[in-house]
């Protein structure tokens, strides 16, 4: 290994050189004769290759003195353009793409609305595939974009995939993912569990962030905003990548991808797979991964296409579910790695708490141009996911948290003595066992977008949104620790049972989910420099609930009715820009989203039903303004949403002593805020960006003296929170991002990030405020530093390149997330803490 490191090292530090000179020049577009910021330039003929800058300005070596540049570009037609080098170097001046009406078309219905700079007008983020794989190393995914305005993702426990983000102080469940056009939030509840897509970094091409409303057509959760991922596509020139990763605590990453090129019949195909290991940074999280990408397009004529997309990640990881005390963490010998939910079995890891799951998601993409102003762009898709999460079962689950049963001083959990006691109890079975919580599913979708050019300045896009989920939720057991069996009385079909591994327990139960919307969009261009669009979209969400468990097979109550609720939009807004280096834009949007499944079933039976739980109702205002030129970029937003009836449940007690929940309707806040980013161009080989935003989300109201009935209308509590002008918790308000790029040759590049945090609070449950209480905790403030250095080079034949990277340079210590606790302070917050100092060294070879 020292010796693997040794070479990786020496070729960082290596510079080989053979060009015969430097080619310069921008990729500008001809028709707004605005600078292309990521357009690719080719060498012909060769693998030496370079991306535009935020201008569209390029420079790249040629080890020939004449030739030509293939320059390519999403939305417009490639362009070949010769060079001859004469004195060492050559500029080619401005180079204009024709733009590819067609192309633009397939990829902005295929990304379910990309934003276009300067002219849709919404507050938007893109990040394209060579800053991901320079900054993402052992990152979760989602924190690629935490330098992005109005952005806090976090590791949250520290698992393998476990990250999560918040956009304007919205969860994933009120923010709007897509990849590849399709919706990936979970038709039940709207959470997105990132380690669905643990391999999702290693074959994004763009990610793109809208924040507020967006530019989506059809009705999604975006609260907060949307983020489109875009995975790649087949290329059209063949090739292909292996790439290797080592990192901390025994991370090992290996890939490739290879693409067939277009044939000249039209067909092209990209795979790429990976495999991922290593033991975690936090105790007890070892991981194994296997992520899996396959595209095949076919160009069939000149008016059909037709692209087939399948891609996943199957993958199995430990956990750490449970938030502890600070003083627990500085108690541990871990430090702040400390996890309690893992032991040792006969001197192997065993998780308590673990992920698995495998979520396939293939796609089936047609597109049509019905004549020169129309076109139609179906994808169907089907995803098939099965796994889920560990946990504990039995009489006696207090063992695997008593500090009797640690290892030293809260050390990992003594699972023999466990396994000891169950051996000893013979006949009366286990009283701690193991078991994991299963959430299989079946989603079948179609989506389907027409556009009509009605005149040149007026366009009209239309479509259906079909979707048919079914979720597949029980327990089972999975390991007995030593024990003869598990009793279980939750299954009214069979009482009193004697489980063993892979027998149901608790709860057996199906949700499913119906989704029929319509969408229309009307985009109008004033002049060439004010562009309007106004949008229009339903949906109504049907849900129904099979319970196996609690009814016999014989009870007309085992299944329920299905119970509908409408939803729709309706946003608009407009652009305007005032010269070559001004713009401005406003929007504005109002809809109600269906409440959600848990909202509709709060006490998770078929009896207590809330048929008639409230839309929760968002009015949306932005306003902003931008500015281009031939060094700087910036852009300056200021937003308010207003959150009215938020789902929000609370806990009563029946007359007969049972627990039992309830909605609450009235619950509103409002999340408003100040945005501002540049990217400036100090000189050829520095770049400098900068972000900063600034919120101020707070719940809007109290709620009292609501009175809670139960099914026979008898009055059993009355409800009060008090909330008002109380912080939203669990997201930083305040974050600050600086960012350097510098070159320090052709072929190497350095980069430095810091990122500050402020302002976040605890998180806390709006219910539990029944009294007038204090705000929730303050987490401390803190700062991370991050750093990457990246360097090409040939290497026996291959183009490759070298990237380190490393996390929380300085090994600061903070506190990224906290749950409130008695009093709102420190003492009583049960918290994760953040990583620290993490490395990873990457190397990639192109042929």
């Amino acid at each position: 290994m020292r010796k693997f490191y040794f070479t990786i090292v020496a070729l960082l530090f290596s510079a080989v050189a053979f060009s015969q000179g430097t080619i310069t020049g921008i990729i500008v577009g001809s028709d707004s004769n605005e600078p292309l910021p990521g357009a690719n330039v080719l060498v012909k003929g060769t693998k030496n290759g370079t991306v535009t800058d935020f201008d569209g300005n390029f420079s790249i070596n040629a080890s020939a003195s004449s030739g030509s540049l293939v320059v390519s570009y999403i939305g417009y037609k490639s362009k070949e353009v010769s060079f001859s080098i004469t004195s060492g170097s050559t500029s080619l001046g401005s180079i204009s793409l024709d733009a590819d009406a067609s192309a633009l078309d397939e990829v902005i219905v295929t990304t379910y609305s990309l934003a276009v700079d300067r002219k849709t007008p919404v507050a938007v983020s893109t990040i394209k595939a060579g800053d991901i794989e320079l900054k993402l190393g052992t990152q979760e995914f989602p924190e690629i974009l935490k330098s992005t305005p109005g952005i806090y993702a976090t590791k949250s426990g520290g698992g393998y995939g476990d990250g999560r983000v918040n956009i304007r102080g919205f969860s994933s469940e009120n923010v709007a993912v897509m990849i590849n056009g399709i919706p990936v939030n979970d038709m039940e509840n709207g959470a997105v569990y990132w380690s669905n897509w643990a391999g999702l970094g290693d074959v994004t091409s763009a990610m793109q962030v809208q924040r507020g409303l967006g530019a989506s057509k059809i009705a999604v959760p975006s609260i907060g905003g949307t983020i489109n991922i875009v995975t790649k596509t087949t290329d059209v020139e063949e090739g292909g990548s292996i790439y290797a990763s080592l990192a901390n605590d025994g991370y090992e990453k290996y890939g490739f991808t290879y693409s067939t090129g277009l044939s000249d019949k039209g067909l092209a195909v990209t795979v790429s797979g990976s495999s991922t290991q290593g033991d975690g940074y936090v105790d007890g999280t070892e991981f194994k991964g296997i992520s899996y990408f396959l595209n095949i397009s076919k160009q069939i004529n000149d008016a059909h296409k037709i692209s087939f997309t399948g891609f996943g990640s199957t993958q199995r990881h430990g956990q750490r579910q449970n938030r502890q005390l600070i003083q627990t963490y500085q108690a541990s010998e871990s430090g702040i790695r400390y996890n309690s939910d893992w032991g040792y079995d006969n001197g192997q890891v065993k998780h308590i708490e673990d992920n698995f799951y495998n979520k396939p998601q293939m796609s089936l993409n047609h597109y049509w141009d019905i004549n020169e102003k129309t076109n139609l762009s179906t994808v169907a898709y089907v995803s098939f996911g099965s796994g889920g999460g560990g946990g504990t079962a039995g009489d006696d689950t207090s063992k695997f948290s008593s500090s009797e049963y640690k290892i030293g001083n809260f050390g990992p959990v003594d699972i023999d003595r466990i396994v000891d006691e169950n051996i000893a109890n013979g006949a009366n079975g286990s009283t701690s066992a193991l078991r994991a919580s299963f959430n299989n599913h079946n989603w079948y979708g179609v989506l389907s977008t027409l556009k009509v050019d009605l005149t040149d300045d007026l366009v009209f896009l239309g479509g259906v949104d079909l979707r048919s989920y079914k979720g597949k939720h029980y327990r089972e057991v999975t390991d007995l620790l030593g024990g003869q069996y598990l009793y279980d009385d939750s299954n009214v079909n069979n009482p009193d049972a004697g489980l063993q591994v892979g027998d149901k327990l608790s709860y057996n139960n199906d949700g499913l989910v119906g989704w029929y919307g319509l969408f229309t969009q009307l985009e109008y261009d004033v002049t060439e420099d004010i562009n309007t669009y106004l949008s229009l979209s339903g949906s109504n969400t049907g849900y129904k609930r099979v319970d196996y468990f609690q009814y016999l097979e014989s009870d007309n109550l085992r299944e329920t009715d299905w119970y509908n609720f409408f939803g729709y939009s309706v946003k608009g807004g407009g652009n305007y820009r005032i010269d070559g280096n001004h713009n401005v834009f406003i929007n504005a949007g109002y809809f109600e989203k269906a409440p959600d499944f848990d909202a509709v079933f709060p006490n998770f039976n078929n009896e207590d039903i809330f048929s008639d739980a409230a839309n929760e109702k968002v009015i949306s205002f932005e306003l902003g303004y931008g500015y281009r030129s031939e060094k700087l970029s910036a852009n300056v937003n200021l937003y308010r949403t207003s959150w009215k009836d938020r789902s929000e449940s609370v806990s009563y007690t029946e007359p007969d002593g049972t627990f039992n929940s309830a909605n609450v309707l009235g619950v509103n806040a409002v999340h408003q805020g100040l945005e501002i980013d540049f990217n400036y161009r100090v000189t050829d080989k520095l770049t400098i960006t900068a972000m900063s935003s600034i919120g101020d989300w707070k719940w809007d109201n109290n709620v009292t003296g609501v009175q809670i009935f139960d099914e026979d209308q008898t009055l059993v509590d009355t409800v009060d929170l008090y909330i008002e002008g109380l912080h939203v918790g669990d997201a930083a308000q305040t974050t600050l991002a600086v960012g350097t790029n510098y070159k320090l040759t052709d072929k190497t590049t350095f980069t430095v990030d810091y990122n500050y945090y402020a302002d976040l609070y605890a998180s806390f449950d709006p219910s539990d405020r029944g009294e007038v209480a204090p705000e929730a905790w303050e987490l401390p403030a803190y700062g991370l530093f991050d750093t990457a250095i990246s360097h090409n080079f040939e290497f026996g034949g291959f183009d490759a390149r070298l990237t380190g990277r490393m996390n929380n340079v300085l090994n600061t210590e903070y506190v990224s997330e906290g749950n409130d606790g008695d009093g709102s302070v420190a003492n009583t917050a049960l918290v994760y803490y953040g990583f620290g100092r993490t490395f990873s060294l990457g190397l990639k070879l192109n042929f």
